[in-house]
């Protein structure tokens, strides 16, 4: 989850770093012409962590071939280009409000949203109105003391019309990350909730850094997002190493082996003393992820330390395996140790990056394909939790990337989220609202 740094207030002029561009009003800085598509470099060999407790796979299985599983709309290419981002004019809609410290919004392949509260429950919003039932609650099994714990997103499987299968990321009671499955009742607005079947649980060394995603990819796998465990400074080095799941992505085959089957193309499933479920490697606390429909190019927002805070990309075809670079790096520059030469770390360097003078804790977002606003297919839009100012990133035609400043918010930004038609969504964590970003 985010982390909760000092707000600072962000700076009315900023400087967009480009070559051969005036300097114009702040915005992150582009740090990189185009994600890395390839393996980047090995680990720093696995180092002593502590004791992990995770239920190991029962088998290794084969891997579905890449377009078997849609998650979210394609949309076709848009044969005209699209305007400058500096055009586009967002504005917020309200949806519904009255939530209690919200966290996430998805769908289930339907016209309801679902509304993650932090406490521990799931609230269905249907055609403007939120149902007073709570959709699952399991607040007795979740523990929420710390700012960053609670129930902290949900995943409905890609076929859940059919087998009515759904996965939640949460802390329990111990504070450790639990990842259970459960089954919706014969009321399809409640879930049954003795039906609960743990899949995995990562203990936490603190109550920080906990991650929280998790999404079904294009693959039909299961992606976890995994914090480094906390305190600050990754002070167990959990980032770099791969012995544990903490500071971590996650790749899993829910529908195979019991709790769950690792796939076959895992990068590090041959590695000796690494954990097999790792995907990618070098996050400090990864605070929401998105694949793009139309690419499956996958987006992820890494929360900084105490000075700069980052957006990631890779590539669709990458074969995981990435080093993302923290404790080595926070975003673009050398952090444990304090000078370094980047180029021979091997590291995937962020997209693009802003200082804690323009904020305190990215808020990751989505790539737009819906149909309402046309003009900004394409675009991910991102946020910053304390001062709610969203960006907009879009990569061009020619490789490139752009981004502007789209909208001042002055939300506090927990997540965006989604629905069936690919229309987006973003959630005030401190008011409890649910707000459309549109277009004018």
């Amino acid at each position: 989850m985010m982390t909760f740094k000092k707000l600072i207030l962000l700076s009315t002029m900023f400087i967009l770093l480009a070559a051969c561009q005036a300097i114009q009003p702040p915005m992150p800085t582009i740090v990189a012409a185009k994600p890395t598509a390839t393996v980047t470099g090995t680990a720093v060999p696995p180092t002593a962590t502590p004791t992990q407790t995770a239920v190991m796979p029962s088998e290794v299985t084969a891997t579905p071939e890449l377009t078997e599983t849609v998650m979210m709309p394609i949309v076709v290419a848009e044969t005209t280009a699209p305007p400058p981002l500096e055009q586009l004019n967002l504005t917020l809609k309200p949806v519904a409000s009255g939530f209690a410290k919200p966290l996430y919004l998805t769908h289930a392949h339907d016209q309801r949203l679902f509304v993650v509260q932090q406490a521990g429950q799931i609230m269905i919003i249907e055609g403007g109105v939120t149902r007073p039932t709570p959709f699952l609650d399991i607040k007795t099994r979740v523990g929420s003391n710390g700012n960053e714990q609670g129930l902290l997103s949900v995943a409905f499987h890609p076929n859940y019309q059919k087998n009515g299968l759904f996965y939640v990321n949460y802390t329990n009671l111990e504070g450790s990350t639990t990842i259970a499955r459960y089954n919706v009742s014969a009321d399809p607005n409640v879930a049954d909730e003795i039906s609960e079947q743990i899949l995995l649980t990562i203990p936490q060394p603190y109550s920080n850094h906990n991650g929280g995603h998790i999404l079904f990819g294009p693959d039909g796998y299961l992606y976890i997002g995994m914090g480094d465990g906390g305190a600050a400074n990754d002070p167990h080095n959990n980032g770099q190493s791969l012995n544990t799941l903490l500071g971590k992505i996650l790749r899993l085959d829910v529908d195979t082996g019991s709790p769950y089957g690792v796939p076959q193309d895992n990068p590090f499933i041959t590695t000796a003393a690494a954990r097999p479920e790792i995907w990618s490697y070098g996050w400090r606390n990864p605070w929401r992820m998105a694949f793009d429909a139309a690419t499956g190019d996958l987006y992820v927002a890494d929360v900084g330390q105490n000075q700069y805070e980052e957006v990631d990309v890779e590539l669709a075809g990458s074969g995981g395996g990435q080093n993302y670079g923290w404790r080595l790096m926070e975003a673009s520059h050398c952090f444990n140790p304090t000078s370094c030469d980047p180029a021979t770390l091997k590291v995937v360097m962020p997209i693009a990056e802003y200082p804690h003078s323009q904020g305190c804790s990215v808020t990751g977002g989505y790539v737009y394909h819906g149909t309402q606003f046309p003009q900004l297919n394409g675009v991910y839009l991102y946020a910053d939790y304390c001062t709610g100012t969203l960006w907009g990133l879009r990569h061009e035609a020619d490789g490139s990337w752009s981004q502007a400043e789209l909208l001042a918010s002055g939300k506090i930004i927990s997540s965006f989220g989604l629905d069936a038609a690919g229309e987006l969504y973003l959630i005030d964590h401190r008011n409890g609202e649910v707000w459309q970003v549109s277009v004018e």
